[in-house]
């Protein structure tokens, strides 16, 4: 495997000043932020038109967007990166900050990603949130959101980028506990999920900022070794053979933060909980913001980890256990929001693999990262679809059958369902299979442990999702109803607001993939950024790791048939082996965390306790006392009469008289 050269936009500055659309690229973070600002001052008097203020900010953004990506596609690639300095925000000693923009291809895809599959999900909302009281609030937080993560992908530096990082993290905590409260005559089965939606809220916060802590050191190690935060100068410098010392633990900072936002070994354990929004909110999660972020950061620090080895296999071995760990949890959960959210942590893990794969593996990364951001927007969207039809129940073993009540959702659902299992010539089978068989390139064992997992992953895959479509859709009729929280369930058809970006979506899930192989066309469109690579020859011929994969998928499925198909399936969860009961508790992740970290904590907050009151308090109460005493004994010696004085002064010259007499003689 050579390069020529590596990561080469990265390591000099911005060879084109932007232009015609490109110059107005700031506006794709101001008219989100801006709309969202009008919808959270305006309050209550934007309720009845603020919703279509916060789609047609998006719908403007995409539109922006699309103007940008065109007007690069059409230049030469050596032209494809422009830089765009807009103010200076702050200099302390030598170290310069000024808020800039970065418009390059790995920017300009996920600009794509989040404008166009941002705008559908504003489109869905619009109906899916139709009867809530706050849905202005909703689409403020929405506006947000995008205008934090393309603030995030846009920004020049690292410090811009910690901007958008903190801006989705607080975006993603207020549309996570969106649903914080009950009215007082709701069931309390209503007041204890309001609960728990805040609780789920927190949980995601704090434990982002855990990985954020990552990111702050990284950006320390930069200024305190390079005296700047640049990407061109940080990147340059690391490109140039930058001490490997400094290289390794930056991209380690680096990696915790990848860690904690895209919900990573040992950092994931807040993705299940943020199921607790709303739907378009998870499909905005999931598809084009949050998780994708930290993807994002490794590829974009790529120089970085070229220099530190072992950070970059870090990444990939973190990458390979997440993909594994997701699948397993997706596998035994019946919540089928939480299957999707373990099913986004398994392929981020494939996209986290990739990354850690180098050079080689940037793109491919980056590729997979596109095309799941369609299909698993659209499975969100078709959930959501469902609980509209279903009174809002998650619990697959209360559905089944639901294939004839709702054509448009089953059609489009499958084809995502086909997509994120790798079935060609859906768009998955493009992006996961390259990944399969970059993982099997290298030498020693590593390409075969990574390949053999990456294996393993795509039958968990097709096994875990195929049970979700089959339990929902497929099969007998379970529809149960519980009368306290949602009535009488009569499925059907969700709207065409809903609908329609289903379709839209199934048509970029089916052959979004297909079009960008075309003569390598998006690798090539990302050499701009991640250098021109020719890969390595896999440790097997890729035909047989294409047919493994395939056999793999074939046989997830026909496991999947047979147990959730052609046997009935019980409506009440049975006990099972010690397996499935872990990865129905998320593989006992908090209960990890609460011992590691909460009851660590603890711990760590007694003993300081303690050490505060028996020994810092002790000696300044022990001080006190003595003063106290010291006091009380010379009070006696104050008695106010002048016969005393005297006395003492007497005393005191006798005691004078006997020190020089004993001193002389």
């Amino acid at each position: 495997m050579t390069t020529a050269p590596s990561l080469a936009a990265l390591l000099a500055p911005a060879s084109t000043a932007p232009t015609g659309p490109a110059a107005w690229a700031w506006l794709l973070v101001a008219v989100p932020a801006l709309s969202a600002a009008l919808l959270l001052l305006g309050g209550r008097r934007t309720d009845a038109w603020g919703h279509w203020v916060g789609l047609a900010a998006a719908l403007l953004d995409a539109c922006l967007g699309g103007a940008v990506l065109a007007q690069v596609l059409g230049l030469p690639a050596d032209q494809r990166t422009m830089d765009l300095s807009l103010w200076r925000w702050f200099g302390v000693g030598d170290l310069e900050v000024r808020i800039g923009l970065r418009i390059d291809p790995l920017s300009l895809t996920f600009v794509a990603l989040v404008t166009f599959v941002g705008f559908l999900i504003h489109l869905y909302s619009v109906a899916y949130m139709a009867h809530d009281r706050d849905r202005r609030r909703f689409f403020a937080y929405l506006n947000l959101f995008v205008a934090a993560m393309l603030t995030l992908v846009l920004g020049d530096s690292y410090v811009v980028l910690f901007v958008g990082w903190e801006g989705v993290g607080l975006a993603s905590y207020l549309l996570i506990g969106f649903w914080n409260t009950a009215d007082a005559n709701a069931p309390d089965a209503l007041k204890d999920a309001s609960t728990s939606n805040a609780t789920a809220a927190k949980k995601a916060f704090i434990m982002n900022r855990v990985g954020d802590v990552g990111l702050l050191l990284a950006m320390m190690a930069m200024v305190a070794r390079v005296g700047s935060v640049s990407f061109t100068d940080v990147l340059g410098r690391a490109s140039h053979g930058e001490s490997p010392g400094w290289a390794t633990a930056t991209g380690f900072f680096l990696l915790v933060a990848a860690c904690g936002k895209s919900a990573q070994f040992p950092l994931q354990a807040w993705l299940g909980d943020a199921m607790a929004g709303p739907t378009p909110v998870s499909a905005l999660i999931h598809a084009a913001t949050m998780v994708t972020a930290g993807v994002y950061l490794m590829v974009r620090s790529g120089a970085v980890f070229e220099g530190a080895p072992a950070a970059q296999l870090a990444v990939a071995v973190v990458g390979a256990i997440t993909l594994v760990l997701g699948a397993v949890i997706g596998s035994a959960k019946d919540d089928m929001k939480k299957v999707l959210a373990a099913s986004t942590m398994s392929q981020i893990g494939y996209m986290m693999l990739g990354a850690g794969l180098g050079p080689a593996g940037y793109a491919l990364a980056i590729f997979h990262l596109l095309t799941h951001g369609f299909f698993k927007a659209q499975l969100f969207l078709g959930a959501g679809s469902v609980m509209h039809a279903m009174g809002d129940q998650v619990n697959m073993r209360r559905f089944g059958g639901l294939r004839s009540a709702m054509t448009i959702t089953w059609a489009t659902m499958g084809i995502g369902w086909l997509a994120i299992l790798g079935v060609p010539p859906f768009s998955g089978f493009w992006s996961k299979d390259r990944l399969i068989e970059a993982a099997f390139v290298g030498e020693g064992v590593k390409p075969w442990i990574l390949g053999t997992i990456a294996l393993l992953g795509a039958g968990l895959t097709a096994f875990y999702m195929s049970r979700l479509f089959f339990m929902i859709f497929h099969g007998q009729r379970r529809w149960t109803t519980d009368k306290d929280l949602v009535g009488e369930v009569h499925p059907h058809e969700s709207g065409w607001l809903m609908t329609l970006p289903l379709i839209i979506l199934s048509v970029f899930s089916a052959g979004l993939g297909g079009l960008l192989t075309y003569n390598n066309l998006f690798v090539t469109w990302l050499e701009p950024v991640t250098g021109h690579v020719e890969h390595g020859e896999p440790v097997l011929p890729a035909a047989v790791i294409m047919s493994a994969t395939l056999s793999l998928v074939i046989i997830g499925v026909a496991v999947a048939w047979w147990m959730y198909v052609s046997r009935p399936v019980p409506v009440v969860l049975q006990p099972a082996n010690p397996l499935v009961e872990a990865a129905r508790k998320d593989m006992y992740q908090d209960a990890v965390n609460e011992a590691l970290a909460m009851r660590t904590g603890q711990g760590l907050v007694l003993a300081t306790d303690a050490v505060e009151r028996y020994v810092v308090d002790g000696a300044v109460e022990g001080a006190a006392a003595g003063t106290g005493a010291v006091g009380r004994l010379t009070r006696r010696t104050e008695s106010g009469y002048v016969r005393s004085y005297a006395g003492y002064m007497l005393a005191g010259t006798v005691l004078v008289l006997i020190a020089v007499l004993a001193a002389r003689f």
